[in-house]
């Protein structure tokens, strides 16, 4: 019998040990009933998803964990959310995340990087937004696309990816400017950047959100450029078909490389208010024709940036009992199944922002038959995971372990 392949993924689940917490880290304490029975019959160890040269962006992890060597493949992350918004890029044209934020003065004059989510504004907002700013673009080459929230895309034909620009989420609470002193290397982004700023100060849905306590999305931020990368199919490299389930256009554009269906969920955020039933009820679908399908759930990392322990708590939490169970439950339908359950990267509370150190996975094989290897109490976390031995150097050697390709080749 053919085998299903899942790959459950935690986004920024992984953290440091906490004081606060006794020495235990997030995943450590929140209740993960799902996880924990499965650590029993599985496999734990530590994996490093992210090359040392390279920086820790979900990009790059995220990629190693689909089998692609980050260090080969990677060319940027707004050209893989390009793919997912079905923007066609040429040749000569780099694509930017533009990220709607919020900029605040302090009582020393310093413009703050207050949130690089804008209060993580909705999809509707923001495309009122965006349609606005459609005014900052006329007359130049640039080409501004709506996303999903906070998350969209600026293309610029014949432009430079070699500038040195910052994510948003990196500089929580630091100055803005030295960071925006790139923009002014390039006229046509610096005048960009300075006419959404003129349009956001006074618009109607900022006026608004104010109004009801919320901040407002008074600034764009440009980043993680590159050009279209050449990427080979699962399909091509391991015989894989399948689906990417995400709310984020980064994930969803590296399944479009990938040859994966990238299956839009109605009601799914990326935040803890995401519609986790319905990325189950697909993911269950896209297995009863397809072998292989990644499920990408980003709550856990916003609650990071946030620096929010409650919060990242409680996205662990759910996504092992809105996800991690009720897909446990729902394979036993399907026969023979590996299931791996990683997070791409940890993300410290107290750093807020992505780092690169080794993360803890669980492989579980043929979950509908693997009998329990160890004794109860062994909970799945960083602790466990380390003390279990199993190191892997590489996303990419994880992901050929867990789909077998490492016994084909051996």
């Amino acid at each position: 019998m053919n085998c299903k392949y899942i790959i459950l993924v935690g986004d920024g689940m992984g953290d440091y040990p906490l004081e606060e917490l006794g020495g235990k880290t997030p995943l450590e304490v929140a209740r993960t009933p799902y996880m924990d029975e499965l650590a029993l019959r599985g496999r734990m160890g530590m994996a490093r998803t992210v090359p040392e040269s390279m920086e820790p962006g979900s990009d790059v992890a995220n990629m190693s964990l689909l089998g692609y060597d980050p260090a080969v493949y990677h060319t940027g992350r707004a050209p893989l959310e390009a793919a997912s918004m079905g923007v066609q890029l040429d040749p000569r044209d780099v694509a930017f995340r533009c990220n709607l934020v919020t900029l605040e003065k302090d009582e020393a004059g310093i413009v703050r990087m207050l949130d690089y989510s804008a209060g993580h504004i909705t999809t509707g907002e923001a495309r009122e937004l965006v349609d606005s700013l459609q005014q900052a673009v006329a007359g130049s080459p640039l080409k501004l696309y709506p996303g999903v929230s906070y998350r969209h895309l600026l293309v610029w034909p014949g432009g430079r990816e070699d500038l040195t620009t910052t994510p948003p989420h990196d500089i929580s609470g630091e100055p803005a400017a030295p960071h925006q002193e790139v923009y002014r290397s390039e006229s046509v982004l610096l005048d960009f950047t300075e006419r959404a700023e003129g349009i956001l100060a006074d618009h109607p849905v900022n006026r608004r959100r104010v109004s009801e306590g919320k901040r407002p999305a008074n600034a764009v931020w440009l980043w993680g450029q590159g050009r279209a990368p050449s990427i080979p199919t699962l399909k091509e490299k391991a015989g894989l078909t399948g689906a990417m389930i995400s709310a984020v256009d980064l994930l969803k554009g590296l399944g479009v490389y990938a040859g994966l269906d990238p299956i839009a969920v109605p009601g799914a955020t990326g935040y803890l208010d995401t519609n986790y039933a319905g990325k189950v009820s697909a993911a269950l679908k896209a297995l009863e024709t397809g072998d292989y399908v990644y499920v990408h759930i980003e709550a856990p990392d916003e609650a990071s940036h946030e620096g929010s322990l409650s919060k990242k708590i409680e996205a662990i939490e759910a996504f092992d009992a809105r996800v991690v169970g009720p897909i446990a439950g729902g394979a036993k339908a399907l026969g023979r199944v590996n299931l791996l359950i990683v997070t791409d990267h940890l993300t410290p509370i107290h750093k807020r922002t992505h780092v690169g150190d080794p993360v803890p996975f669980l492989l579980v094989e043929d979950l509908n038959d693997a009998p329990s290897r160890r004794a109860a109490g062994e909970a799945f976390c960083e602790r466990v995971a380390r003390q279990a031995g199993w190191e892997l150097p590489s996303g990419v050697e994880l992901f050929e372990h867990f789909v077998g390709l490492t016994s084909r080749k051996a």
